[in-house]
């Protein structure tokens, strides 16, 4: 049976269906984008797609490691066999584990690493060549304000200062087939890995950030839909901080 033509332009996001990444995922739905949501709690990417209402025939939440190469291989065949070739990928899954270094296992080194810097590397391996194909595509990366270092963040720190790294390379190779390549480094966004924290400890964290307040995941949301866009042709292995200030300060501040 003939594959029908999907008109409409196809989003996938790593971690999508919580934090931050549920505040992008609802940015490019908003937009009329179809999006693939790449996360490891399928629970939550169900309750994604229950609450989306009319919008749930756009959206889609496959159950994915991130780290695997192979279920990112059959993730991505199965979005562009069911809607298309994705015009934009955001890499956004995440994960830390804190220590001193002195302190941090191997384990904890890898384990940050995979999560934050090869995921990213391995998703975008995979949607490239459909991107080329069909000449054009959006690749935004999420960072961290932490690539400038900070205490007992060694393994993040390095898994995001990569990602920077990574995210340039990526738009000097793509460049001449119309990819673009950027990323966005949040400072301290407002989402439930910060609930346990007590108002105490939220008031001293705000008291780093110039602009006095927590980050929202709009606030990212914004930064990845100016990227995102088929109008920033001329945008690309740019790193934008998006932390109300804080990167102005010390690194470990």
């Amino acid at each position: 049976m003939e594959k029908k033509t999907f008109d409409k332009r196809v989003a996938i996001v790593t971690g999508g269906a919580q934090g931050i990444g549920l505040g992008l995922t609802h940015a490019l739905l908003d937009q009329g984008y179809a999006v693939a949501m790449f996360d490891l709690n399928q629970d939550e990417m169900n309750a994604v797609i229950e609450r989306a209402g009319a919008d749930a025939e756009r959206l889609m939440g496959l159950k994915v490691d991130v780290t695997s190469a192979a279920q990112i291989r059959d993730a991505v065949a199965r979005v562009a066999h069911q809607w298309k070739t994705p015009d934009v990928l955001v890499n956004n899954a995440g994960a830390t584990r804190d220590k001193r270094i002195v302190k941090m296992s191997e384990e904890d080194w890898d384990f940050v690493i995979d999560v934050n810097l090869k995921s990213q590397f391995l998703c975008a391996r995979e949607v490239i060549p459909g991107m080329i194909e069909q000449g054009h595509g959006r690749i935004v990366n999420i960072s961290s304000r932490a690539w400038l270092g900070g205490f007992g963040q060694a393994n993040y720190s390095a898994a995001k200062g990569g990602v920077v790294s990574l995210t340039r390379t990526m738009a000097i190779e793509l460049a001449k087939h119309g990819i673009t390549a950027n990323a966005i480094a949040p400072g301290a966004i407002d989402t439930p890995i910060l609930a346990p924290l007590s108002a105490e400890q939220r008031g001293k964290i705000m008291g780093t950030i110039p602009v006095g307040r927590l980050g929202q995941p709009a606030d990212i949301a914004h930064a990845m839909l100016m990227f995102a866009s088929p109008e920033a042709s001329y945008i690309t292995g740019q790193t934008i901080y998006v932390c109300g200030g804080r990167s102005l300060s010390s690194p470990s501040a």
